[in-house]
């Protein structure tokens, strides 16, 4: 083994929490916080994602963010292979861990999108991450909503039961057909959305596509058109 491999060996057993496991593989999403990996249901330390259940309201309009903080998470996996660190397992038998693909912390993304709160326990590139959020008003930051857990002891029976996944495919049912969700625009570095002020006076906002759209400087990125208008935002005519 060359020195250099040996560096490198030692490197990984340090970033490594004692005690983890790593587990990898594909993986498909349960809601805006926990994942199944092949029948192992995985919930994501370091952050809390509203209920599926849960709704929040945005420019005076209920808004069901918990299925959007779902479909957040759906978006930020797009079905690329995953890498977690089990660090434990919660009090519904579920596996706590980090986990990410090749292009992002999942956890902390969910933060940067503003779909997720910190946990007490979130490192600090989580508050970080939280900060951005708030100062861009994305997701949860452009609503008016209840945190996570206050929601949770607030509305017990509509929260959601972690359940096996061999009792979820027993007791499976259709389900209820819902309105697409808005259409989101993001590129590898996140939101796609280009916001500033117009210099005729106003905030505008640029679509991918659109004719000014790369001469655009962004003052405020957003990921769908309603995060935009909520924030003041008015499309551009071009």
């Amino acid at each position: 083994m060359t020195k250099r491999s040996i560096l490198l060996a030692l490197a990984a057993l340090i970033a490594v929490p004692a005690g983890a496991n790593i587990l990898s593989g594909p993986a498909t999403v349960v809601d805006g916080d926990t994942i199944d990996m092949t029948g192992t249901r995985i919930r994501l330390i370091g952050i809390d994602a509203p209920e599926s259940a849960q709704n929040c309201t945005r420019a005076g309009q209920p808004w069901a963010c918990g299925q959007d903080a779902t479909a957040t998470l759906q978006e930020i996996l797009a079905s690329r292979f995953l890498e977690c660190t089990a660090q434990g397992t919660d009090m519904y038998g579920r596996t706590l861990a980090t986990c990410q693909n090749a292009v992002f912390d999942l956890g902390r993304e969910m933060v940067r999108r503003g779909m997720a709160v910190p946990a007490d326990d979130a490192p600090p590139e989580y508050l970080e991450a939280q900060n951005i959020a708030q100062q861009l008003k994305s997701g949860l930051w452009s609503s008016e909503f209840e945190v996570p857990s206050a929601w949770r002891a607030a509305n017990p029976r509509l929260a959601t039961q972690p359940v096996s996944a061999e009792r979820t495919a027993r007791h499976a049912r259709p389900a209820p057909r819902r309105a697409a969700p808005e259409r989101r625009f993001t590129s590898t570095f996140g939101c796609a959305i280009k916001g500033n002020h117009s210099r005729y006076g106003g905030h505008i906002y640029h679509l991918p596509g659109q004719k000014y759209y790369d001469a655009t400087r962004p003052e405020a990125l957003f990921c769908t058109e309603s995060e935009a208008m909520a924030a003041g935002f008015r499309r551009s005519k071009e």
